[in-house]
């Protein structure tokens, strides 16, 4: 463990760097186009859901779609009501990464960084120096998962990490609240399932292991929207309520009905290696916990609306 450590935290970090600078860097190309978008398609629930999806494929990130929808809500240039699809639709978006984490490209990281280092050495504008720097995080996010991945490999002979995985198998809650707790420590659902993924490609972890992972993943993401929400509007705090009240209502469900999660991953996945289960039960869940709530918006908004009335102005 103590020659693993350092090299699995080495990758890990240099993951969520490169999530967080390739974030900020598609924000920094795409925000005025993501404002028109939001102005133009959000007020229509479903159109906002595939706009949540389209910004968060687009900015790697479904915390920055949500913050940036926090945002424009203290802005006055969104609403709560708005906001709500594309929350929705940030949980969508964010499983396209998983996909892209469960393909086996790490041994391939090298080809983006360095195209992304020639172009940002080499390029005169600035806009292609963004979409240089862009490319050069992509390729260091997957090479801090092929990193990850390698550091592990002597972890098939561990009996200490055996028994510990095991316990994760054996109690769901357990394994859920391990998943929340690495999130909030790590700031990034993508690289908590990252985690569960890189475990499932050397075969580390079972099916049901990963998928407990998965859903604390899915809770331990809403503790940087809810601190985004801190001295805004009543209808920004409203806005992250919703996050945390809807990934909370969809992972209890997802427990209460596992064993047939776990078994309708498994036909849809047939034939698939464990890793790409895992990616699959992340969008699985994702999309039909999306459908499932679709019914129960109206009501959602007007409790929080009720709990939260907006405040009186004085005339």
């Amino acid at each position: 463990m103590i020659e693993i450590l350092p090299i699995l935290l080495g990758g890990l970090l240099l993951f969520i760097y490169a999530i967080s600078r390739l974030s900020k860097t598609m924000e920094d190309i795409s925000t005025e186009k993501a404002k028109r978008m939001i102005a133009k398609y959000t007020g229509n629930l479903i159109l906002s859901i595939f706009v949540g999806m389209a910004l968060t494929i687009l900015l790697g990130s479904s915390s920055a779609v949500i913050i940036l929808a926090i945002v424009f809500i203290n802005a006055g240039t969104m609403r709560f009501r708005q906001a709500i699809g594309i929350i929705m639709g940030a949980n969508i978006g964010t499983t396209f990464s998983s996909q892209l984490i469960a393909l086996d490209v790490g041994k391939y990281a090298v080809i983006p960084l360095i195209i992304g280092l020639c172009i940002d050495f080499f390029a005169k504008r600035e806009t292609i120096k963004k979409y240089g720097n862009a490319l050069f995080y992509f390729g260091m996010l997957f090479f801090g998962l092929f990193i990850m991945e390698q550091s592990v490999l002597p972890l098939r002979d561990s009996a200490l990490f055996e028994k510990w995985i095991t316990r994760i198998d054996q109690n769901l809650i357990q394994g859920t609240l391990i998943g929340g707790l690495i999130t909030l420590i790590v700031q990034s659902s993508s690289a908590t399932v990252g985690m569960a993924i890189v475990l499932g490609k050397q075969n580390l972890i079972s099916l049901a292991g990963g998928l407990a992972i998965m859903l604390g993943s899915e809770l331990g993401t809403c503790s940087d929207t809810l601190i985004a929400t801190i001295k805004g509007t009543r209808q920004s705090l409203k806005a992250g309520l919703f996050h945390l009240l809807f990934n909370f209502i969809t992972i209890v469900t997802g427990l209460l009905v596992f064993d047939y999660f776990l078994q309708f991953v498994l036909l849809v996945s047939q034939g698939q290696p464990l890793n790409n289960q895992i990616a699959n039960a992340h969008m699985i869940f994702n999309l039909v916990g999306v459908l499932a709530f679709l019914p129960f918006v109206n009501l959602t908004e007007k409790l929080l609306d009720y709990l939260l009335p907006e405040k009186l102005t004085k005339a």
